[in-house]
């Protein structure tokens, strides 16, 4: 599989891409949105992983204001750092020239997906509110129902107003998002029914399930359905 680095511009400055894509042609696409850390080698090899299943795959950094680069998964304090110049409009910036990127690559809107892990869950569900695209997926996603430990405000009230197509992932086990929250959610969305979309809990899993470069919070069976769950949402939903 064929994988590049882009240098992207956007109006907050130039920004780094990763890419991976098929051998063979791809139909559709996917943007892979980074955890808190940054587009770090598990990122990368999530975005891999996408394009292995015929998916061309984009991971957009956004920590370029902040100089780029990743965080270690134990040093919050470069975290917070690195979101220090960032908000929602600014996510959106970074968004929108991720989907310019795959555009010019010959995707419509309704072929292009959406992913996020952590940090990456809030902005899928945040793309997910405010563009329209062809699927969306977050894995535990916090900072939706309530302001969580970065610094961007609740989502909660675009619930009713989601415009792609969404499907959540969480792990009963996340002390970040309570249960009580993913639940609030679900009901806000059964009661609006903006879109097609789905809610799954584990119930042995934690924050960061999905993460196989975690050996504290990994969960190989949560991972391999969160994964399998995520390919059926998008080749249910896309174009």
């Amino acid at each position: 599989m064929p994988n590049a680095d882009h240098m992207l511009a956007t109006s907050d400055g130039p920004m780094r891409l990763y890419e991976s894509t098929p051998d063979g042609a791809a139909t559709r696409a996917v943007i892979v949105v980074m955890e808190a850390f940054g587009v770090n080698a598990h990122i990368e090899e999530v975005t891999r992983r996408a394009a292995a299943a015929g998916y061309h795959a984009v991971a957009p950094d956004f920590f370029h204001r902040s100089g780029g680069g990743t965080a270690a998964y134990d040093d919050f304090g470069t975290v917070m750092a690195k979101f220090a110049d960032l908000s929602d409009d600014g996510i959106l910036v970074d968004v929108d020239a991720a989907l310019e990127h795959l555009r010019a690559a010959g995707f419509a809107d309704g072929q292009i997906a959406i992913t996020g892990y952590c940090f990456g869950g809030r902005v899928t569900f945040l793309t997910a509110a405010r563009r329209a695209l062809g699927a969306a997926v977050t894995f535990y996603g916090g900072g939706i129902v309530r302001a969580g430990g970065l610094p961007f405000p609740s989502l909660f009230a675009e619930a009713a107003t989601l415009q792609t197509p969404w499907l959540g992932l969480f792990g009963d086990l996340d002390k970040g998002i309570p249960v009580e929250d993913v639940e609030q959610l679900r009901a806000a969305l059964d009661a609006a029914k903006p879109v097609d979309f789905a809610i799954v809990r584990y119930p042995d899993a934690d924050h960061g399930f999905h993460c196989d470069d975690r050996p504290a919070v990994f969960n190989a069976a949560a991972a391999a359905d969160g994964w399998a769950r995520t390919l059926d949402w998008f080749t249910t939903h896309l174009a």
